[in-house]
């Protein structure tokens, strides 16, 4: 939940830090003296110090110390910052409307236009590349370098020369920056003829809307059940989470609450007939699922409505306030914790002032969890046992733990190792760069033909690893099982042909992001996914849950 407050300039930026929160009735005398005490240390190393000191350092400086003591989630935002943070919740900004990578060793290329942006209406498209901004090049400029040069008012006019593959001149694009969308449904599909599948990267002012189209978009196509891909989603705003929650769960229920010494207590209740209230839903969370996701996993979990699939999630019960500083930079604060409807605290147990401990313990927790789920279980005492609606036990203390614990096999295959871990990622961005040009003469405009006629072919299959071969990252093929290293990223031609099927998909799944944009490639990422798989088998104990059993009847 953010919110943001201005408060008036005051002796320096640095005591304007110091009073934010301060409850003035509970000891006054010893505050001021305190303020003073900073006040004469900041002007005596101002002053005094042997070398010239920049004032504004010296108070961010400051800042951040004190920050630093609270907890691991409070956090000072320099202005410049807090642009990139705004528009992340915002849902928009003002821009070309383009997603885009820089390939090593080359400039920035287009991965897709934004569908309706002022780059797709000027014919900008997928494999560009970018060459100059304004008349000045940007040939080896960095991301944030690149996204400052193209971003800006709306309304304003930006010059983009590209290079576009098969036609010998630059082509040069006069393009009007308008509000672009930060998405937030990066992908909706129907996975078989019941199954609809919808994955939330973030919670934004844009999300509720987004996800109500989505579900919509696929009750239109026959969606009888959902899965709900929480996965690597940081959280953001909470009331898009509760309302998201809303339209999943019946009655007026507590969906989330909030508490704090200074901010008012908060309860989010269900109040809308939402679209999609009775039907069976799977979540997928993981470690990285925060915040939000976690309101939406513990809301859903705690009245019994879905299950949650996955991994246990990062564990933050801690909601954050926004407190505007004169310099425009901001103080994003922890002001309560959030509670879900059983009563949780799913924050992770920090010390004050610890960040690294409380990483450290988060991680070591998760390992404990994943090596033995049931042992861990039974460690967790009883007063973080808590009962859903219906009589379900569930747990506090650092995260929502799932219903079904979906572990990856330690035991995998190295090419597949690998895989995950992106060192055919990088192989790939070669290999694609050298076939570009007769893949996109083949392929480009044949978006439904791809998903059910394109295969390597025993030459793309063989050339694509003699590139990666090649590649800075080089994964290596060898007939000798004796010379197979994973730390060496050598594989054997046994290891490679046994997982022929999985990488396969996967080299599919990443040229169809190539070609046709991002959201093209989760349907064929899905189709190799451990977890997503495992969710697909388990409709019956979905089905089974008590909220739906009882409206069944």
């Amino acid at each position: 939940m953010r919110k943001t407050i201005y408060i008036p300039a005051a002796l320096s930026v640095m005591i304007v830090g110091v009073l934010l929160g301060v409850n003035w009735s509970a000891d006054l005398t010893d505050t001021t003296e305190q303020l003073k005490k900073l006040e004469e240390a900041f002007l005596i190393i101002n002053k005094r110090y042997v070398e010239e000191t920049d004032p504004a350092e010296l108070a961010e400086a400051a800042i951040e110390a004190m920050i630093g003591t609270l907890d691991p989630h409070s956090a000072y935002i320099d202005p410049e910052a807090f642009t990139a943070v705004d528009e992340r919740y915002r849902g928009s900004f003002g821009g070309i409307g383009i997603w885009f990578e820089i390939p090593r060793g080359d400039t920035a290329q287009v991965v897709s236009p934004i569908e309706g942006g002022p780059s797709e209406k000027v014919g900008l498209r997928a494999g560009d590349r970018l060459v100059a901004v304004d008349d000045t090049s940007i040939i080896g400029a960095d991301s944030d370098e690149i996204q400052r040069r193209l971003k800006g008012p709306v309304g304003s006019m930006v010059r983009v020369q590209v290079k576009r593959l098969g036609i010998g001149e630059e082509l040069l694009f006069s393009i009007t920056r308008d509000q672009i969308p930060l998405y937030s449904v990066t992908s909706t599909y129907m996975v078989d003829g019941q199954t609809g599948y919808i994955r939330l990267s973030r919670f934004a002012h844009t999300t509720y809307r987004e996800f109500v189209e989505g579900v919509q978009g696929l009750l239109d196509q026959g969606m009888a059940r959902l899965i709900l891909d929480l996965r690597d989603n940081p959280g953001g705003i909470m009331e898009a989470a509760a309302a998201i929650a809303d339209e999943m769960i019946a009655g007026t229920g507590v969906l989330v609450e909030t508490r704090g010494r200074a901010m008012p207590d908060q309860v989010l209740k269900a109040q809308r007939a939402g679209l999609f209230e009775h039907q069976p839903v799977i979540v997928l969370v993981n470690r990285n699922s925060v915040s939000a996701s976690e309101i939406v996993a513990g809301a859903l979990q705690d009245h019994d409505r879905a299950l949650i699939v996955g991994q246990r999630t990062f564990g933050k019960g801690l909601v954050q306030n926004q407190f505007e500083l004169p310099d425009e930079s901001r103080l994003q604060m922890t002001t309560a914790r959030y509670f879900t409807p059983s009563g949780r605290l799913i924050q992770t147990p920090y010390e004050e002032g610890d960040r690294h401990g409380y990483l450290e313990e988060k991680a070591l927790s998760m390992r404990d969890a994943a090596l033995d789920p049931a042992e861990y279980l039974g460690s967790i005492p009883d007063s973080l046992k808590y009962e859903t609606a219906h009589g379900r036990t569930v747990f506090g203390g650092g995260g929502i733990f799932p219903d079904h614990l979906v572990m990856y096999d330690s035991t995998m295959a190295p090419v597949l190792q690998l895989m995950y871990e992106g060192y055919l990622f990088e192989s790939f961005k070669d290999w694609f760069t050298r076939n570009e040009p007769q893949l996109r003469r083949a392929w480009e405009n044949r978006q439904a033909d791809f998903s059910t006629q394109f295969a390597f072919s025993p030459e793309q299959w063989e050339g694509f690893w003699q590139v990666a071969a090649k590649s800075q990252v080089a994964v290596v093929v060898t007939e000798k099982a004796s010379e197979a290293s994973l730390e060496n990223r050598i594989i054997t031609r046994h290891d490679l042909e046994a997982n022929r099927a999985v990488v396969h998909t996967y080299l599919k799944a990443l040229l169809a992001r190539q070609l046709y944009g991002a959201r093209a490639a989760y349907p064929y990422y899905n189709q190799i996914d451990e977890t997503f798989l495992e969710a697909l088998t388990l409709w019956d104990e979905a089905a089974a849950l008590p909220a739906i059993t009882q409206h069944a009847r």
